[in-house]
């Protein structure tokens, strides 16, 4: 028989042991501070919320190297699009490209090559002498071509940005920062996926020459699938890498590391910080009626509202269950109504935190009523206004 003193102490060491149990369950644990990072600037965002996850000198303008070329082949990419240029079209090689120093392709001097092979040329081997010669082939000269590189980087919003020439050589006047590149990287992979993919592939052959790409992460994480490395004097050893891990795209930016495995690692202890302690949801989808709404004087009783976009967040790990979404809808919505017109907004918050914000928009359109319906909803609109008034 157990004495009662022992017994007792027992009792009060699993009362205990349980209460400790349930204060580690209930502990909210904070997100660890983002590592340090050797480098003269960079950025960590999620590629569908854009939220920054962490940054350090991000908008300070910079020599940009071969990053440049992610610019260089979005023009290319948008050409593609609207078909003024298709991947068969063959470049006839001037003697500026081809004597275009630094990393090459190893183009010859009046041959003709596809814009295909150009666009691996400067994704996989960083080929100046590739670079140069889309340049050229879509702008006549590199100078106006440069220009055009300029105006898409405006339209994207690189506030810090401007580019002179296509592969990054270095020139004056020529700089953009670890921001800037991550709004571009995200309108390239978000634009145009079916050339992305470009930016994963190891080596490419040439001329009979194989050339590794310089992205050295692509075969240390499968996850890693882009995006492009850069090197000079002047702006040290910089990179853009990109990795998606369970339907979470990350992009990283490091520009002025001191060396080609000092930017490898730099980049992977960002992404794999993030991967850590973050974790990104689709919420809503795209152009999925979330509510119908009443509409007066119309054609049809009633709207159905949803979002123009997809809604993600991005949260810290193990408070998705802490999400709250509202959805506000317009009182009195009377016809007529176009299609996407804005009729409320969805906001999501976590601890009554705004987490994010979207515009609830009319998914179809709708036409007044006749005079009929448009009278006798007029008098039901009086009749229900003074009856609140009472």
């Amino acid at each position: 028989m157990i004495p009662l003193k022992q017994c007792t102490l027992v009792l009060l060491f699993s009362l205990l042991n349980f209460l400790t149990q349930v204060h580690a369950e209930n502990v909210d644990l904070s997100t660890p501070p983002a590592p340090t990072i050797a480098a003269s600037a960079y950025i960590l965002k999620d590629f569908h919320t854009g939220k920054v996850l962490a940054e350090n000198n991000a908008d300070a303008k910079l020599a940009p190297a071969s990053l440049t070329k992610i610019m260089t082949v979005y023009v290319i990419f948008n050409e593609l699009a609207s078909g003024h240029l298709h991947l068969d079209d063959n470049v006839t090689i001037s003697e500026k490209a081809w004597k275009t120093s630094g990393s090459r392709m190893f183009v010859e001097l009046g041959n003709q090559v596809k814009i295909e092979d150009l666009l691996k040329g400067v994704i996989i081997q960083s080929g100046n002498d590739a670079s140069v010669a889309l340049a050229e082939h879509v702008g006549g000269s590199e100078e106006t071509f440069a220009e055009m590189m300029n105006q898409h980087a405006s339209r994207l919003g690189m506030i810090n940005t401007h580019f002179k020439n296509s592969d990054g050589l270095p020139v004056p006047d020529h700089y953009t920062t670890a921001r800037d590149l991550g709004l571009l990287t995200s309108a390239l992979i978000k634009e145009f996926p079916e050339y992305y993919r470009w930016f994963s592939q190891k080596e490419f052959t040439f001329n009979k020459i194989t050339q590794q790409n310089r992205n050295k992460l692509l075969s240390r994480d499968e996850s890693v699938d882009g995006v492009k490395t850069g090197f000079t004097d002047d702006a040290g050893y910089c990179l853009v890498a990109s990795a998606l891990r369970e339907d979470m795209r990350l992009i990283s930016v490091v520009m002025g590391a001191k060396d080609a495995n000092a930017r490898a690692n730099e980049n992977q202890t960002l992404l794999n910080y993030g991967f850590r302690f973050f974790e990104s949801h689709r919420l809503y989808e795209a152009k999925k009626s979330l509510n119908e709404a009443r509409v007066w004087k119309g054609a049809n009783k009633t709207v159905s509202l949803g979002l123009v976009d997809e809604l993600y967040v991005t949260i810290p790990r193990r408070l998705y269950k802490d999400l709250k979404a509202v959805i506000n809808v317009d009182k009195k919505i009377t016809a007529p109504i176009a299609e996407g017109n804005k009729l409320g907004s969805v906001k999501v918050t976590l601890n009554n935190d705004l987490v994010e914000e979207k515009d609830l928009v009319a998914l179809q359109s709708v036409e007044q009523g006749n005079i009929f319906q448009r009278l006798s909803e007029s008098a039901m609109m009086m009749l229900e206004k003074s009856e609140d008034g009472k």
